[in-house]
């Protein structure tokens, strides 16, 4: 049986559409842009705000800020890669089941040992009361600060060990119980302390900040549905492409594509070569053509982040300009669903743009426009990208 072939401009060209690069296909729900692209890394709370604006017909900031902290559409939880992410309900209970829980039994053993280090005696019986408390000042007060939690419980503000070696230092127990209890979906991040660029959030109560709460799901059943959620927004791709997003096991993965009935197809790499890859079923048929499009996505956008294996959409040859030696990916210049270049904001506010290949007089017009745009919805707000792409270094002398 002949395989359904995607070659790389297949590929783009779904990106460019199921991404929101063109301009038909962008609006302003943002819950729907986030359900659209699955989830929006939150490691970099710049990325979330940009990663939204930038698939706006009129990009805006509040629309997200009212999503987040107002009706509470959208959610900050921790999740695939054991990273923090921004996501709609039901995304989100695919993913607590999915990956969350999977990091607690982990988490829990390291904050155990950590009490017991830092002299508490009977630790599990300690994290269980310190979880009952929080959880209840939580509720009575409303969403506090790490700190503002550790003056009203200072009992749970002891020290504990954290780290070893050179970098060992103490860190107030509380902080680590939140960051637990997060995990296991009993409290989330709400407004954060500063401005929207702030990365340092106040704690609420899940009960009282996500009526419903996480509810109850098989594992199995929530990865086929975060595997499809995937397949809709990324497919066709490689299963590698899947575990490493995901950050699941070899074995959890090929599961999770088989209950969603994800069909062998042929991708195209981006060098005229073909690897086997996945696709849902019913997404089998012809892509529509996709309009020219570019734009300037930030640090970590899930476009940018989507797959293990980029070369259909990047040239290797740009990775080592354009990604950390973790991985991650800078703020990058994209044109009709390929990166092309970096760009950076300047601490004059202007934004400064570095163009890896030629795109075309049309292009760097649409580009020019849209850093234009973005300069204007940033306005005073002057930023620092969290993962730095290394050519911007250059861009910012």
């Amino acid at each position: 049986m002949t395989l359904r072939r995607f070659d790389a401009a297949e590929r783009r060209a779904r990106l460019a559409l199921r991404h929101r690069h063109v301009p038909q296909e962008r609006t302003d729900d943002v819950v729907a842009i986030t359900d659209g692209l699955v989830a929006l890394h939150s490691t970099d709370p710049v990325s979330v705000y940009l990663s939204v604006a930038a698939r706006m017909r009129t990009p805006d900031l509040a629309p997200l800020e009212h999503a987040l902290f107002g009706e509470r559409a959208l959610l900050r939880h921790h999740a695939m890669r054991r990273t923090l992410w921004v996501l709609g309900h039901d995304t989100a209970r695919l993913a607590h089941h999915a990956a969350t829980l999977g990091l607690v039994p982990a988490q829990r053993r390291a904050l155990l040992a950590m009490l017991e280090a830092g002299g508490v005696a009977a630790p599990e019986r300690w994290l269980a009361d310190a979880a009952v408390a929080v959880d209840e000042l939580l509720v009575a007060s409303g969403p506090l600060t790490a700190r503002e939690i550790g003056a009203a419980l200072p009992e749970l503000a002891r020290p504990v060990p954290v780290g070893g070696g050179a970098y060992a230092t103490t860190q107030g127990a509380h902080s680590r119980v939140l960051l637990q209890l997060g995990f296991e979906g009993r409290v989330l991040r709400a407004r954060p302390t500063g401005t929207w660029i702030n990365g340092q959030y106040r704690w609420a109560s899940t009960r009282e900040w996500f009526p419903g709460g996480f509810g109850e799901l098989d594992t199995r059943a929530a990865a086929a549905g975060l595997a499809a959620r995937w397949l809709r927004a990324y497919g066709p791709a490689t299963r590698a492409d899947l575990q490493w997003w995901a950050g699941w096991t070899a074995a959890t993965t090929k599961r999770a594509l088989l209950d969603v009935g994800a069909v062998a197809v042929e991708v195209e790499e981006g060098d005229g070569r073909f690897v086997e890859g996945r696709a849902l079923p019913d997404d089998l048929g012809p892509t529509p053509d996709a309009p020219p499009s570019a734009r300037l996505l930030p640090g970590l956008d899930p476009s940018t982040m989507g797959w293990k294996q980029r070369a259909f959409h990047l040239d290797p040859a740009h990775v080592p300009l354009l990604f950390d030696r973790n991985g991650n990916g800078g703020p990058c210049l994209w044109v009709d669903g390929r990166i092309v270049g970096s760009w950076v904001q300047r601490a004059d506010g202007r934004i400064a743009m570095r163009l890896l290949e030629d795109v075309g007089e049309a292009a760097r017009a649409e580009l020019e426009r849209h850093a234009g745009e973005l300069e204007e919805l940033l306005g005073d707000v002057r930023f620092s990208v969290r993962f730095p792409a290394p050519v911007q270094a250059a861009l910012l002398a």
